[in-house]
Formats: C-alpha cells, structure tokens, sequence
C-alpha cells in the first residue's frame, strides 16, 4: 500500500505503482543512490537521492545508499565522508543499508569467470585507440578483436593473470563478447574489467583489477535486491547492456542475485549560470577559482548548506522542478523563489547597514540612549520582539539618501523626512560634503511625538528605512554573494572554456558592517532577514573559529515569482 501524498506524481512514481499492482518482484519495492566518491554531491545529485528515497518511501519499500567504488584513482575517504553528511542532512534515513561496490569485488570475479566459461567473455590486448577503431560507428559494424576467439582456458588463464598483477596498465581487457554488428554501440564487446595498478581507499592493493561501471552497476543492483534502477538520461543507450548482464547474472549465479532489476532514465537537473559536471567542478576546486567544495557559490550540497540554504528549499525546488522525459534547464531563479519561499517564514529579521551613511540627530540629547521594541517577524505574535537601541548618531544606507532625488523617490533627502523603521520620522536639515565633495554626514532633528506605536503627529510619511545605532552597533562582516558565472550557459563554447565566464564579482566581502547589538548573540548557523537587503547566514564554519561572518543567501526581489504569476 502506498502513501502517495509524500511524493509528487510523476512518470516513475506510476510505473512502480503499476508494477506493484501487478506483483513484479513479489510487490515490493527496492531502489538506490549509488554516487561515485570522486567529488562532493551538488544539487543535480540531491534531485537524484531524493527522487529514490521518496519513491521507496511512498511505496513502503527499502533504500540503499551504494559507493560505486570502482575508480581507485580519484576516489578518496574524504568524499566518503561529505557524501554521508550531505545525506544525512538532506534527511535521507538508509537504515543499516549502506554498501560499497568494492565489498562485492571477488562475487563480480567470479561472475567474470562464469561469463568467460559461458563463452560470454574474453581477454583482449588490444589497446584504448585500437579498441575505438575496432568498433566501428553509428552507421559501420564493428570488426571482430583477433584475439576474441580465445579458447575458454586461456582466457581463465590470462584473467588470472591480470588479477595476480602480471600485466600492466592498458596491456589487456575484459571484454564481453556480445555483438560487433550491433546497432548499439555499447553492446559491441563492452570492455568490463581493466588493469589498473593502484591503492584503494578500502581494499588497498588487493585487487589490480577493477569492473567497469556497465558491468558492476547491474550486477550490484540485482544482488542488492533492488527492483527500480534510476539513472539519468544519458544511460538510456546502456539500458541494453544493463538488462544483459542482469540476465547472465540471473542465469550463471542464481544463487545469489536477489532480484531482476529494471533501469528507468528521467532527465539529469541543468540549471542557469551553474556547471554541474562533476570533472568541471573539479577544476574550479584544484584550480583555486573557489576556496574549496563547500564556497557558498558551488552547487555543492555543502556550499549550499555553508551558504545558508535549506533541506526543506532544496526539496521544494526538486518538487517543483518535476521528474521528465527529456533533458532541460531549469532557471536559477525558481531556486531561488524556493529559497526565499522558505526562509520568508522562518527568518526573524534585524537591520544591518552594508553601506553606511552617518546621519547625527542634532535635537537628541548626547548621552540618552532609548530602547524600541520591534516586532522579530511582521504579523506574527508568536515569533516575539527584540529591544533595539536607539541614540543620537545612527547609520543608515547610502542608497537611502539623495542629494537630488527624482519625483518619486520616498527616502531621505534635503528637506525632506522619513521614518525610521520602529522608531521615529526624521527631518533632513544639512548634508556634510568631504573635500572631494562626498557626502560623508547627514545632520537631522526627530518629531518626538512620531513614535512608532504611539504617533500623534498625524504626518503622512511614505518611506521607512532601517538603520543602526552607531554607538550599539555590532561591526559584521558580510559576504555578498551572486552567481559564480556570467553567462546562463557557462559551457557556452562561444567564449571558449567555461572558465572564462566566471564572474569576476561572484563575492564581495564588506567589513565593519554596523548591525543591531543582538546579533552577536546569534549562534552559528542562525539566518535573518537583513531588512531590505536579503537573507543572511551565520556561516557555521567561521563561527566555529569565533568569528562572526554572514553570508547573503539570496536577495529579496524575486523575478521568478513575478515571472511566473
């Protein structure tokens, strides 16, 4: 029985059920997430998980987490450990279920050699470029290897051999003999083992030879149990080669597999000024154009966390994104309406000045220091007020004071007033230039009887900025962040290698950010909407070293939403 209320519907969500009405593999419903630890999970791979996490919810079936450990090369313990913690926050439960492929290495061994017994699998010698020529193309059959014709003796013989160490990197294959006149070029003679001399982050130098990802990823899936095998749209070409060695595997070790798997492709995640190839990231990290896997401008699942971004936003944009046939971009912005969808309801706001502006309250006596309440979140009770200081020299942005505003500009300017938001409305009466003519000061006089809450002016004043109180004022530091790259299409080759489209203004940090007084008593991780200015995060990683740094998780204008009414 399925509970279809915790998962979007979608064309999965209706095969499963279609064949759990039918019985297929006994009802029951087994799927997986199987990342590579070669790099950090980014948002392309968190639409991934919890696709299969929530189906295997939905129909009350099982969920595994599986490192496809097969590249000793570039995998390391590190992003072992990132992959988990980026599960665990995203709110995946594997239960007891978490596998390495390297675990079944020697049951994949000796499923190679019943292939080779079979006739279904020979050594080869030829190398990488001889095996491409060998191949042939879409519209020329392959040719047949000279050496595929190896009697089942020696290729036990020479696949031994090649496990035992005898024969370097490159030298000999595993080949798969299937069909070199096939339509499908993935199932002309797959390569499913190769030489590869080098340390394992968990098996060491036991094995120097390793299963290729066609062959170990259906093989695992079946002797896993699971039912429903997802992937992404570029493996709909290998779904042939998949269902073959699950149905060798079903046939030479019966024993063993514990269910006939299905692979289904649904399109990858692309999105807006973002690059989600993982060797592309890479770069970005090893390259030092980021400051590491988890910069708040990676798509990383860590630097969006280390930004400030939500599980409960990134699952409202997965939902919202939808699971499709076909490959498109999503734009950045939809995102980013999810974020603040989220964050409008959670985050308790508070002033900061990011640009200041000194303004001197000449009528305000020198020493008085008042303090105003203010509301923590507009129209809700519940989220309580704060005491905010108030005295006779405040800071408020630069942007909100012009020396020669336009018709309709409702802040402050000569002559003119405001209000102060949760306290009172100002008069401009002079402006302070420095010698190159900057203006560097603003002196001002309060109407006491505009109080907020107990005004009895009867003025009718349009605009309300914020502001900070200079002699309170707790000095942040700010990073402002925007999108890593320039162009929507970062790969675009017109300006040839993506890097040339990062943005040379992706983050600008502000120091000495004059901010109300409680934000210092904030813990880490903490979020706030900065009034007017966005949503900000207490980074976490900063905070642990004791120092108080606020990422900008995102704006307040939201195009999407406007866009989208």
């Amino acid at each position: 029985m399925s509970n279809e209320t915790e998962v979007q519907t979608n064309f999965i969500h209706n095969l499963i059920k279609k064949d759990v009405e039918e019985g297929k593999n006994n009802g029951s419903v087994h799927t997986r997430f199987p990342p590579e630890p070669n790099g950090y999970l980014h948002i392309g791979h968190a639409k991934a998980v919890l696709l299969n996490y929530n189906l295997a919810k939905t129909f009350n079936g099982k969920f595994n987490v599986r490192f496809d450990d097969t590249n000793p090369i570039k995998e390391e313990q590190e992003f072992v450990d990132s992959i988990l913690e980026d599960l665990r926050w995203l709110g995946v439960d594997w239960e007891d279920r978490l596998f390495f492929t390297s675990d079944s290495f020697e049951i994949k061994y000796e499923f190679a050699q019943k292939l080779i017994k079979a006739g279904r699998a020979y050594v080869c010698d030829l190398d990488p470029e001889q095996i491409r020529e060998y191949r042939g193309t879409l519209t020329e059959p392959g040719k047949n290897s000279p050496y595929r014709d190896r009697s089942a003796e020696e290729n036990l013989d020479l696949f031994e051999r090649m496990r035992q160490g005898e024969f370097p990197n490159g030298s000999k294959v595993l080949r798969a003999k299937i069909d070199m006149s096939s339509g499908n070029l993935n199932m002309r003679d797959p390569v499913i083992y190769r030489i590869l001399h080098a340390h394992h982050h968990r098996t060491g130098d036991k094995w120097c030879i390793y299963p290729m990802y066609d062959f170990d990823h259906p093989f695992t899936d079946s002797l896993e149990g699971i039912t429903h095998s997802l992937c992404s749209i570029e493996y709909s070409d290998h779904r042939p080669l998949y269902d073959w060695i699950v149905d060798n595997a079903l046939e030479l070790m019966p024993e063993v597999m514990k269910s006939r798997s299905q692979q289904t492709e649904f399109a990858r995640l692309n999105m807006t000024y973002t690059v989600m190839s993982k060797r592309k990231l890479r770069r970005l990290v090893e390259e030092n154009h980021v400051e590491g896997w988890d910069d708040p401008r990676m798509p990383t699942i860590a630097g969006l966390r280390r930004r400030g971004i939500t599980p409960a936003a990134i699952a409202d944009f997965q939902e919202r994104v939808g699971v499709a046939r076909a490959d498109s971009t999503v734009d950045l912005a939809m995102f980013e309406h999810c974020i603040r969808e989220d964050l409008g309801e959670k985050a308790h706001r508070m002033m900061a000045v990011l640009d200041p502006l000194k303004v001197v309250i000449t009528n305000w006596p020198e020493d008085k220091a008042e303090m105003l309440e203010l509301e923590n979140m507009p129209g809700d009770e519940n989220a309580g007020t704060r005491q905010v200081p108030f005295g006779r020299e405040i800071y408020i942005e630069q942007e909100d004071f012009m020396e020669e505003p336009p018709k309709k500009f409702h802040r402050l300017a000569p002559g003119k007033e405001v209000r102060l938001k949760g306290a009172y409305v100002i008069l401009c009466e002079e402006v302070i230039k420095d010698a190159d003519g900057k203006v560097v000061e603003l002196r001002c006089t309060y109407d006491p009887q505009t109080k907020s809450g107990q005004d009895t002016s009867g003025k009718k004043v349009k605009g309300v900025i914020h502001w900070v109180s200079a002699k309170h004022a707790e000095k942040i530091t700010v990073r402002m962040y925007d999108n890593l790259f320039t162009k929507e299409n970062p790969e675009d080759e017109e300006n040839g290698d993506f890097l040339n489209n990062i943005n040379p203004d992706s983050l600008i940090t502000l120091t000495d950010v004059p901010a109300e007084p409680a934000i210092a008593e904030a813990p880490a991780g903490s979020r706030f909407q900065f009034m007017r200015k966005g949503y900000f995060y207490l980074d976490h990683v900063d905070a642990a070293k004791g120092n108080i740094i606020y990422n900008r998780i995102v704006g307040l204008r939201d195009t999407w939403a406007k866009k989208n009414k």
